[in-house]
């Protein structure tokens, strides 16, 4: 069963999917960092002091005394654009990392026309065309010039 297993994760990409989820992750934690701590704060002192994760928009404040935040019903848009800052963080550190680790393979070259074999095969037929009839050609010559009786005097 042991041996099934092994074979299993190394003939699938169950390994290597394990080992994605674990760094993603750890990635995903350190830009969650990165944004709530990093960027988030800056661009908050840049807009007056605002944390985004409070801005809300109210639709029923809450209630009881002293009032309850449960009992709040609102709609949190600050968080939202934090979210959607992280998002497009992430999407933007797995882009690089994507386009730094996977090279694509070279196309192939592609086929080549059915004419242009064609004018392949004419050419290679022309090039052994005009060897054999050079050496033919020189044959004759060298022949003609054995069977030629020498002039008389």
């Amino acid at each position: 069963m042991v041996g099934e297993f092994r074979a299993f994760l190394t003939k699938s990409n169950a390994l290597a999917l394990a080992i994605g989820v674990i760094i993603g992750a750890a990635l995903g934690a350190v830009v969650n960092s990165l944004v709530n701590d990093i960027i988030m704060p800056p661009i908050g002192y840049a807009l007056g002091g605002v944390d985004f994760t409070e801005l809300k928009y109210v639709l029923k404040s809450p209630t009881g005394n002293p009032p309850d935040p449960a009992t709040e019903v609102a709609i949190r848009w600050g968080n939202f654009v934090q979210l959607l800052i992280v998002f497009f963080v992430v999407a933007l550190v797995v882009f690089l990392i994507a386009r730094a680790f996977i090279r694509e393979a070279p196309a192939a070259p592609p086929e080549p026309s059915d004419e242009a074999k064609l004018l392949a095969e004419i050419r290679d037929e022309l090039r052994a065309g005009s060897a054999a009839n050079a050496v033919s050609a020189a044959s004759a010559a060298n022949a003609g010039a054995r069977t030629t009786p020498p002039p008389t005097a």
